[in-house]
This record gives C-alpha cells, sequence and structure tokens, in this order.
C-alpha cells in the first residue's frame, strides 16, 4: 500500500510545477463550489504562467550568465548571486504542496481572527501567500522539516498581515480617494515592512521637520522621465552598464541591453496571468467566508496594484533602481547583483502609506532600508539555488556553480525564519537565545506600531476602522 502511494506521488511530483498546480488548482476550485470550467481555466492559467515565467528567467539567465562571469572577473566586484527577481521563488513554491498547506494554514488564521472580532480583513489574494510560503520553506529547509513551529510562524505573519490592512485602510482610503463605504484594502506581505519604515519616518518627524518643504510634484517627474523611466530602459541601461563593465563587444553589449529590456517587462506581463488564474478559487473561498459572516461589514483584502495609480511609487522605484545598484556594489556582506528586482516595488507601497506619498521622505527611508533587501537575497541565495536545481527549475545558461535568488519582499521575516531554523536544527543555545531575542522584538515592534498607527487614525479621521 505504502509503495503504491509513494509511486503515485512521485509520479505526481515528476509532473512539473506546472502540470501539478493545474491539477491541484482545478479540483481545489471545485472543491469550494466553482464551476467546472472555471476551475479548469484557473489551473491552465496557472500552468501557463509558472511555464511562461520559467521562459523568461532561461532568457535572462541565458544572456546574462556569461556577462555576469566577465563583470565579476573584470571587476573584482563579488558579486556572484544573480537576482531574478521574485519570479523563481513564484515558480518555486508554487511548484510545491507545501504552500497550499500554508495557504490553508492562512484562511484558519483569517477565519479565527474574523470570529474573535480581532480583524476585519477578510483576504482573498490567495496568490501572494507564496510570499509567506517561501518564509515557511526557509524555516523548513534550515530547521530540518519541523512542521509544527514553521506553522505558528507563518500563522503569527499572516495575524499581523491582517491586522495591518485593518490599520492602514484610513490611509489607503485618504490616498485613493475612498469613501468610508469603502471595503478595499490590502494585505500584501510586502508591507510588513511598514513598522520598520513608520520608525525612521517618526525619526525624521524629530530631527528634519522642515523637510516636507522641499517635497515635489511625483506626477510631474514621472511625466518628464517618461519612457527613460520604464522597465524596457531600466532593463537597457542595466545591460549596457554589465557589458561594459564585462568588457563585452558591442555586438555582445547591445543583445544583452535589449534582451534584458525584453525580460524585464515580461516580467511584469506574465506576472499579471498569476492573479486571474488564482481568482476562481479566490471567489470560492471568498463566497463561502461571505455567507458564514453575513451581516458584518469585512475588507476585503486584494493585491497591493491598487496603490499603483499613486505617482509616488514609480518616481521612487526610479530614483531608488540606481542608489540599490551603487549600494549593492559597495554594501559588505552582499553578494548579490540587482537585476530582476532593480525595480522597488516591493518596498515603494509601504512607503507610500507610511509618509502619505512624501516622496523626499520615501527616498531618504528607502535608501536607509535598502541593505536589508540586498542581505535578505544574500541570506536566502544557498536554498533558492538548491531547491530550484531539486525541482529541475534551474535556469539554462547559468553554471552549475551559479547561486540564484530574488531582492524581494519580507528580509526581515525570512532573516528570523533562517535564524530559528537553525536554532531548532542545531539546538544551539546561544541560536536559541538570539533567536528568542529577535522573535520578542519583532513582535514588540508590531505591537506598538499597530497602537501609534491607531491612535493616528483616531487624531487625523476622528475614528479607528475597528469601531
Amino acid at each position: 500500500m505504502f509503495d503504491w502511494l509513494n509511486t503515485a506521488f512521485n509520479f505526481f511530483i515528476n509532473l512539473g510545477a506546472p502540470a501539478m498546480m493545474f491539477i491541484i488548482i482545478t479540483i481545489l476550485s471545485l472543491f469550494v463550489g466553482v464551476k467546472i470550467s472555471k476551475s479548469l481555466e484557473g489551473g491552465i492559467r496557472m500552468a501557463i504562467a509558472l511555464t511562461g515565467m520559467s521562459a523568461i528567467i532561461s532568457l535572462l539567465t541565458s544572456a546574462f550568465g556569461p556577462a555576469l562571469e566577465s563583470f565579476v572577473e573584470s571587476t573584482g566586484v563579488e558579486l556572484s548571486i544573480t537576482d531574478l527577481g521574485w519570479a523563481p521563488l513564484a515558480v518555486i513554491t508554487w511548484g510545491s504542496v507545501y504552500t497550499l498547506y500554508f495557504v490553508f494554514i492562512c484562511i484558519i488564521v483569517n477565519i479565527l481572527l474574523l470570529i474573535l472580532k480581532k480583524t476585519k480583513t477578510l483576504n482573498v489574494d490567495m496568490f501572494n501567500i507564496w510570499n509567506l510560503s517561501v518564509i515557511g520553506l526557509l524555516m523548513m529547509y534550515y530547521s530540518g522539516d519541523n512542521l509544527l513551529f514553521t506553522s505558528l510562524f507563518i500563522a503569527l505573519i499572516y495575524a499581523f498581515m491582517l491586522i495591518n490592512a485593518d490599520v492602514m485602510k484610513p490611509t489607503i482610503n485618504e490616498l485613493l480617494g475612498y469613501d468610508s463605504s469603502n471595503i478595499t484594502t490590502t494585505a500584501h506581505p510586502s508591507l510588513l515592512i511598514a513598522p520598520v519604515v513608520f520608525v525612521f519616518n517618526k525619526i525624521i518627524d524629530k530631527t528634519l521637520p522642515s523637510i516636507d518643504k522641499y517635497d515635489f510634484d511625483a506626477e510631474a517627474l514621472n511625466n518628464k522621465i517618461g519612457f527613460w523611466g520604464s522597465k524596457f530602459a531600466i532593463g537597457v541601461y542595466l545591460g549596457v552598464f554589465i557589458g561594459i563593465l564585462g568588457r563585452l563587444t558591442a555586438e555582445e553589449i547591445f543583445t544583452l541591453a535589449f534582451t534584458a529590456g525584453v525580460a524585464l517587462e515580461l516580467f511584469a506581463f506574465v506576472g499579471g496571468w498569476f492573479g486571474p488564474a488564482i481568482e476562481p478559487l479566490s471567489n470560492g473561498v471568498t463566497r463561502l467566508m461571505s455567507e458564514r459572516f453575513r451581516g458584518r461589514k469585512l475588507l476585503i483584502a486584494i493585491d497591493w496594484p491598487i496603490l499603483a495609480q499613486r505617482a509616488e511609487i514609480w518616481a521612487v522605484a526610479n530614483v531608488l533602481a540606481p542608489i540599490l545598484l551603487l549600494i549593492a556594489i559597495i554594501l559588505p556582506g552582499n553578494n548579490a547583483l540587482p537585476l530582476g528586482g532593480i525595480l522597488l516595488t516591493v518596498l515603494a507601497p509601504a512607503l507610500l502609506i507610511i509618509t502619505k506619498g512624501k516622496v523626499v521622505r520615501m527616498t531618504i527611508i528607502g535608501t536607509i532600508l535598502i541593505p536589508l533587501f540586498l542581505w535578505g537575497a544574500t541570506l536566502i541565495a544557498q536554498f533558492v539555488t538548491e531547491t530550484s536545481k531539486a525541482m529541475n527549475n534551474f535556469p539554462d545558461g547559468l553554471s552549475e556553480n551559479t547561486l540564484i535568488s530574488s531582492i524581494d519582499s519580507d528580509p526581515i521575516e525570512k532573516m528570523l525564519a533562517i535564524l530559528f531554523g537553525q536554532a531548532i536544527e542545531t539546538v544551539d543555545i546561544s541560536l536559541i537565545i538570539y533567536s528568542v531575542i529577535g522573535l520578542f522584538v519583532y513582535i514588540l515592534l508590531f505591537l506598538w506600531y499597530f497602537k501609534a498607527i491607531k491612535k493616528q487614525n483616531v487624531e487625523q479621521y476622528g475614528k479607528t476602522e475597528d469601531e
């Protein structure tokens, strides 16, 4: 019996991530009452999105692999980790059955907090739970597959995400012009950096109170930059920069530049396929949960691009891109070369909400926090590389010794996951003490932040979102 189950499981895994997720998404959608046609549509969209993202990664790495080796040799800069943005992490996580387990954990946490009236947010952005899956898989990787502690850690982080969506809602209403009856918010994992942004915003309040008079119109800046700040153009700049420093020929530099421009644009385009892929399943879960909590006003949390209409996000992302590259070259302890994550859209939304769109503050705080994201990418490189190889998703065009990673959201949570994982696996007293202290500070920071934001909401808007 067990041999048969093992054979069946291995056959399922060996189908590959796209086929595996097609089957899983389709079955789960049917289970929550979605029509068969919509269930199949969601499963097929997910399979196509994963296939497309893998193809773009291979395109990018095939072009940049030799160039990056030449870059390291000619400059002596030890940026030996290739940043492929969020794409490889999404492929890894959605190709793992554990992601669905973490989805289950998150749904249970959301239901419990709604029942206990600790949150008003119903998070329907299920696709981006892959961000939490990365953290969970990291902890399991370093802890020897300790599922209990991993589950508790994910549950804690997800609870913070939901409460954060509650307290951010009044500011989101102000920024987007929503009235008080609007129920749209976002619980995106990238907003977990908000308490740290809040700390630095408070420091600016105390030390540089007059800095806001130097602020400027972000939309006017974006209009002036135009095409030259687009993903196409930033990819071209990056290709030219790497090509020149890598001492490539003119023909090779042009090829590299245009390939990078195409790849960065395609990352965003194909990335947009994941949302519709998970939408039928999200709608099914939303319908079930809304029926359970009928009569209560629920906030519906969707993906962070609801904030993308604010010009400040794109202005600051463009300004931070060259700063990110410069800091990457000189930062001690960093080995990641920004590539796929060159546009810090994993940081800009939190900067926007906490500073309320003040571009100068957003730029200053963003620059201060860049090292966190670079160190995070460096620390997870071994995990990303080994997991990609184990799942047969390692990109073409890179040598076997190359490390890949992602300058992506939640660097603090990833660091805590690694620290806890190592402490659990080794039972090292010093690591256990550091882990406990780190978690205590992390929780304390969030509790202080929630209290401060609620007080701020009362002062500025007259009420909090949970009143």
